[in-house]
């Protein structure tokens, strides 16, 4: 049992605990959580890689020689993001969870970055409420879809389709996209290996583009934009392209705006919703070239 004094607990940088200790107490705070995710080693080495996690701006919490909880900062130019929080189950509620964020949050105000982005799954009071009551607010809902690998292929949409080489397809990122969830941003697809693009145009004027990383046996890692026509439309049809040219393959992405206008053209497409987080922010948002980010919304539950 935790003691109730909260002197005994130390806020130690992950980058003193190699990759491993850290993946084993990550797994462990997860054990019974609403969606538990489990990593190794290596999957968390490419984690940190592709959100750009900085250990050393990054938390472990210990008591004596025992590691309580984690939790994980990864930093952009005006920006940074909190995740993998996670504290053992037997020894939550006992502070360590807040005094982790609190940790993380003086850590961004001591290296000149003071706003923060997170998200928190859908249904995990304990957690939401302890953002809330640290400032954080709530910007909107992010779904999580997957098109399981053995969905009937679809008739590729009348369009041209245009097949996009790595570069070519990085070379979209450059277009303005406003504010992204940390998964989404540019930054996150120029540090994956195997991106590939969609470039599609309708008769009617329609035109965009899809990026996604393709991996053995799965498709993921999407970002798009519809730069003319309906939203809907365009997705149909480099949905509609994409899967059949990998019919057998399963899909997974995630943090999609709940909002968003091209989502009917996924579900026509057999996604389907796994779960739900909620995007939080706390302090000041950078203006992303130009386009100002997403109004915070009203939190609809009570902080205290």
């Amino acid at each position: 049992m935790l003691p109730t004094a909260p002197s005994t607990l130390q806020i130690r940088r992950a980058s003193d605990f190699t990759l491993q200790q850290l993946t084993d107490l990550y797994n462990r705070t997860r054990v019974d959580y609403i969606v538990p995710m489990p990593m190794n080693a290596a999957r968390l080495g490419e984690y940190i890689s592709a959100y750009d996690v900085h250990l050393q701006h990054s938390f472990v919490a210990t008591l004596g020689e025992e590691n309580l909880g984690v939790i994980m900062m990864g930093k952009r130019p005006q920006r940074t993001w909190i995740t993998r929080l996670g504290v053992l189950p037997s020894t939550r509620k006992h502070g360590a969870g807040r005094a982790l964020m609190e940790r993380t949050l003086q850590e961004a105000e001591e290296i000149g970055i003071p706003f923060a982005m997170l998200e928190v799954i859908k249904n995990n009071e304990p957690a939401h409420q302890l953002f809330l009551k640290l400032g954080f607010q709530e910007i909107g809902e992010l779904l999580i879809l997957r098109r399981p690998p053995n969905t009937p292929p679809p008739q590729p949409l009348i369009a041209d389709a245009e097949i996009l080489e790595t570069p070519d397809a990085l070379s979209l990122l450059n277009r303005n996209r406003g504010a992204q969830p940390w998964t989404a941003q540019s930054e996150t697809m120029r540090n994956l290996s195997g991106i590939s693009g969609l470039r599609v145009s309708l008769a009617n004027g329609s035109r965009g583009w899809l990026l996604y990383q393709r991996q053995k046996f799965t498709l993921t890692r999407f970002i798009y934009q519809t730069e003319a026509g309906d939203p809907a439309e365009v997705a149909r049809a480099f949905l509609s392209h994409l899967h059949h040219q990998y019919p057998r393959l399963d899909t997974q992405i995630e943090n999609i705006r709940a909002e968003d206008p091209h989502l009917p053209a996924f579900y026509e497409m057999g996604y389907i919703e796994s779960f739900r987080r909620i995007e939080m922010w706390r302090g000041t948002p950078p203006n992303w070239q130009g386009i100002m980010p997403p109004s915070p919304t009203q939190p609809n539950r009570k902080t205290s």
